[in-house]
């Protein structure tokens, strides 16, 4: 059984939040030790570095999809009281008035 403990000891192992995150930028160089990262979310723009991030309270994973980008693919579905037609639009195709009308019951 494993147990983990948040707050404890640090896994040396793990990679970077760094990585995987949206607000950073990592450049490496050809050895093993040429890395730089810099971040956009820390205040006044970027800022550089220096040691592998295991917790940050900004961190955005650049694997999951954004609000804003599963809202621009999605299908809204859109109901014609007149033709008494119901059926699927593409959000892209639609305003953005369009696509958050939700009416209450």
């Amino acid at each position: 059984m494993r147990v983990r403990i948040r707050g404890g000891t640090v896994n040396h192992g793990e990679p970077s939040l760094c990585l995987t995150c949206r607000s950073s930028i990592v450049a490496r160089g050809p050895r093993l030790g040429d890395e730089i990262v810099a971040c956009r979310s820390l205040l006044l723009g970027h800022r550089q570095i220096g040691f592998p991030v295991t917790s940050c309270s900004g961190y955005s994973d650049v694997r999951h999809p954004t609000l804003w980008y599963l809202e621009d693919i999605g299908w809204v579905l859109r109901s014609d009281p007149k033709r008494k037609t119901i059926g699927f639009a593409d959000a892209r195709d639609l305003s953005d008035e369009e696509k958050h009308v939700i009416e209450e019951d």
